[in-house]
């Protein structure tokens, strides 16, 4: 089996040399588990350094024109050349324990795809909430955050990738897609559940907590069409880092 893990990145320079650290650690821990492993990071459109820190790392750089998460998962994928599909971000942290779990879960042929429950390294109380609550929804409905999303590369290109149109909830957009493809297969979606993928909790400190409830109000009040709307991802391309 061979995996591809693929990391969408857009002025991640500040965070994207530990995210590569964690992952070429991993791999020496785990010893690669008999697997060929590629590492593939899309530069969506940024204007830092984090294209020339992804191949000073040795990873393989493709890029991204347009600002938009769906379509740098995509075009990192497009590259890929593994069995199976690990999305990770840049600002967060792959573990020897979640690999592993990944790894027994695509060798067990009983699953099209899946995702993690998280973590965040920082969190005020009501993030503590809402991690809780989001882990609570992604165990009961099989949903996979988009800081870690594993699947079948032949399922991922069979349903188009994540879905180009969405600017946000793509991540949930991919699951359902990967559920209806992997059941007449006879595969299931899962949720790992016993090694948290940890990401930063950055956004905490940069970003108020009227801006956050700015985003969910729109998000709630209209959803079908928030979700379409690049507006939306304020948080992940105004440039705050």
């Amino acid at each position: 089996m061979k995996l591809s893990i693929v990391i969408p990145a857009y002025n991640e320079a500040k965070l994207l040399p530990a995210c590569l650290a964690s992952v070429r650690k991993t791999l020496a821990d785990c010893g690669r588990s008999g697997t060929d492993t590629e590492v593939i990071v899309c530069d969506n459109n940024s204007t830092d350094d984090t294209a020339r820190i992804a191949h000073a790392a040795g990873a393989r750089v493709v890029f991204e024109p347009v600002n938009m998460i769906s379509r740098s998962r995509n075009a990192g994928a497009s590259a890929a050349s593994g069995d199976w599909l690990l999305f990770i971000d840049a600002d967060s942290q792959l573990s020897a324990g979640s690999l592993r779990n990944m790894l027994t879960a695509a060798a067990s042929g009983r699953w099209v795809g899946g995702g993690c429950i998280i973590d965040l390294d920082r969190k005020p109380w009501w993030g503590i909430l809402l991690v809780g609550l989001w882990n609570l929804l992604a165990r009961a409905f099989r949903l996979a955050a988009g800081s870690f999303v594993f699947c079948r590369t032949d399922a991922f290109r069979a349903v188009g990738g994540f879905p180009p149109e969405l600017a946000a909830a793509e991540e949930l957009g991919l699951s359902y897609a990967l559920k209806l493809w992997g059941k007449p297969r006879g595969l299931g979606f899962t949720v790992l559940t016993r090694n948290p993928h940890v990401s930063s909790g950055r956004k905490f400190d940069l970003y108020t907590t009227r801006e956050f409830l700015t985003v969910l109000f729109k998000i709630a009040r209209s959803p079908r069409h928030s979700l379409r709307d690049p507006g939306v991802n304020i948080y992940l391309y105004d440039g705050r880092r």
